[in-house]
């Protein structure tokens, strides 16, 4: 799966060496995407391209496109519909300038009825009220507008969101099986209450090692331009 940020998904069939031309990448780094290896979750960055693999995401991100391998995962196609509206539709909002380049003029009229004026020059708006005794001024300097991160990170906050997603949904749906299950073992004990405690605990250990791997790389991922508290975790 291709999604690029002008057009919309589409499948491509492509080989190792297809994909290791079309990003730069070695050979020893799409071995991690290899769905019949098995690989902790992590995220390498090279010098064209960058190795996602967490959870149910195995991608490549480059500067103009993301490659995707299938999954049979629920959480994939939420994934795939929350990259592309993020990759097509998240463009800053536009600065509102004068038609004529000059100074303009919003609220009521500086009389002496101590209605305010507001006079905007560029990104400084200075707001004046008139008294009938004195008059008092306001420097408000303007805030810029919001920066836009660059493709390939976008890609990457969305990789992880979906990631997070997917650990938080086997969260609930294991603690709805525990606290019914501890209830059982403490009403009755018996080998079977007891076996079933067990599993669900290898579970939540297992759980807890994989949610622990994504945060802390997670942790390690440098994001230009924004601090690393505006992403998912």
């Amino acid at each position: 799966m291709v999604v690029s940020e002008t057009g919309p998904a589409h499948l491509e069939d492509v080989g190792k060496l297809s994909i290791m031309r079309r990003t730069g990448l070695p050979a020893r780094d799409l071995r991690v995407l290899d769905p019949m290896l098995s690989h902790s979750s992590s995220i390498l960055g090279r010098e064209r391209a960058i190795v996602v693999n967490l959870e149910h995401v195995k991608a490549i991100i480059t500067a103009s496109e993301v490659l995707i391998i299938n999954s049979s995962n629920p959480f994939f196609q939420t994934f795939l519909q929350d990259l592309h509206t993020r990759l097509t539709n998240q463009t800053p909002s536009p600065r509102s300038n004068d038609m004529d380049g000059k100074d303009s003029l919003q609220g009521g009229k500086g009389s002496g009825n101590g209605s305010p004026v507001r006079i905007s020059e560029d990104s400084v708006a200075f707001h004046v009220r008139a008294d009938s005794s004195k008059i008092n001024a306001e420097v408000v300097t303007g805030k810029p507008a919001p920066k836009q991160l660059p493709f390939e990170f976008r890609a990457l906050e969305t990789c992880i969101e979906s990631a997070c997603r997917c650990l938080e949904s086997e969260t609930s749906t294991l603690e709805k099986e525990a606290y019914p299950a501890l209830d059982e073992l403490t009403s009755q004990l018996s080998t079977l209450n007891l076996e079933r405690v067990r599993q669900i605990k290898s579970r939540l250990v297992a759980l807890s090692g994989r949610v622990q791997k994504v945060y802390n790389i997670h942790g390690k991922t440098p994001v230009p331009c924004m601090k690393t508290s505006r992403l998912y975790i």
